[in-house]
This record gives C-alpha cells, sequence and structure tokens, in this order.
C-alpha cells in the first residue's frame, strides 16, 4: 500500500497557510508558483477525500440507519 495520507484536517490547515502566504504577495515568483503547485495538489487531494465521505454517507443513509454493530465496524475499519 501506497504511502499513508495526510489526514483531511492536516492538509486543510496547510492549505489555508498556502493561500494566505500567496495572498501575502511578497514571496519571489519562483516560491509562489511552486506553493500554488502544492497547493492544487492538497486541493485536489482535500476534494477526493470529501467525495469518499460524502459516498459513505450515501451509501449508509440508502441502507437506513441500524444500530452500531462494533464487531461489524472493527472488521471494517480492518480492510
Amino acid at each position: 500500500m501506497a504511502a499513508r495520507k495526510k489526514n483531511f484536517e492536516t492538509q486543510l490547515k496547510r492549505l489555508q497557510t498556502i493561500v494566505e502566504s500567496l495572498e501575502n504577495g511578497e514571496l519571489a515568483l519562483e516560491k509562489s508558483v511552486a506553493l500554488y503547485k502544492e497547493g492544487m495538489t492538497l486541493s485536489k487531494e482535500c476534494r477526493t477525500q470529501l467525495e469518499n465521505a460524502r459516498n459513505e454517507i450515501r451509501l449508509f443513509t440508502e441502507e437506513g440507519e441500524v444500530p452500531f454493530d462494533e464487531e461489524k465496524a472493527a472488521e471494517t475499519s480492518a480492510e
């Protein structure tokens, strides 16, 4: 499996830092371009994670509300 992805909150915080730096306008062109590229990558990763979460919620709600089953949850998270 590929290296473990950073969690959503960490990626979002980094993206916010990048946006603030770019909006400041005091960076060299090369640094601005590098941060822009990093920001676009983070944005895509965050968008993918949000879409995956949305799909999980959609599946859950389509199945209907069911009582929480710790064993089933443990099996699912182990996969």
